[in-house]
This record gives C-alpha cells, sequence and structure tokens, in this order.
C-alpha cells in the first residue's frame, strides 16, 4: 500500500477538494474516465455525510494491490453523533437530514466494497474500495 493522501473535510469546499483528489488518484491508477466519475459521487456522498452529520472529519485515499488488480481504498471518519441503525441508514431513501437519502446507499451501490461502522456518541468510519479492471 502506497503512503496515503488524506483530505480534511468541515465545509462543502473540502467536499469539492476531496471529489478531486479522488478523481486525480483515479486517473494516476488507470482507471476509465466513467469509474473516476462513480469514484468522484461516492467520495462526494460519504464527504456530505461528514459535512451535514458530524460538521468534522477527513477522508483518506489509499491505492490498493491484490494480485494484478490496482484499487483505490477511501476511509471517511467522523467523531460526530453516530448511526443508531446503520442497516435503516443504507435503506435507499431513508434520511435523517430531508435529503433524498441517497448518500450512503448510493456510495455502497457504486464501490465494489463497502464497510461501515459507527458508535453512538463516538463517530463513523466508512471504507469502500473500486477496483481498477
Amino acid at each position: 500500500m502506497e503512503s496515503p493522501a488524506r483530505v480534511p473535510i468541515r465545509s462543502d469546499a473540502d467536499v469539492v477538494l476531496a471529489r478531486a483528489q479522488g478523481r486525480l488518484l483515479a486517473a494516476e491508477l488507470g482507471f476509465s474516465s466513467t469509474d473516476a466519475t462513480v469514484i468522484a459521487t461516492a467520495v462526494s456522498e460519504v464527504a456530505r455525510n461528514i459535512v451535514q452529520h458530524a460538521g468534522r472529519g477527513e477522508l483518506q485515499f489509499d491505492t490498493v494491490r491484490d494480485r494484478d488488480r490496482v484499487g483505490i481504498r477511501i476511509t471517511a471518519r467522523d467523531n460526530g453523533p453516530g448511526i443508531s441503525d446503520i442497516d435503516e441508514a443504507l435503506r435507499p431513501g431513508y434520511s435523517t437530514a430531508s435529503s433524498l437519502g441517497l448518500g450512503l446507499p448510493g456510495a455502497k451501490r457504486l464501490m465494489d466494497e463497502f464497510e461501515i461502522h459507527s458508535e453512538l456518541g463516538q463517530g463513523t468510519q466508512v471504507t469502500m474500495t473500486k477496483w481498477g479492471s
């Protein structure tokens, strides 16, 4: 695994920076423009959740390798209120923020691997990976 890039998330402007970092890493690793857009979209969703629900956090971008495959692993962390019901939060259409409820379910659908861990009062960590072809 190569050294990670980290993007602090505190505002909508940081969401834009994180999205750009996802696209840049995808391009450097030879992902198609379609996959780069998919990665950037998933990054946007988890970064917006940090701004909206926790106020601050960070995204870490890592290059991962498995045999002859290369991938991008994005880890989103915050110290926010946590998620009381992860299964409900992953249900399309569910929202606690009067939004469309596409954030976490959308990111999960777009990426090849997706894990979420959350503790009430401690925060949330989302880890998602997209593998290149």
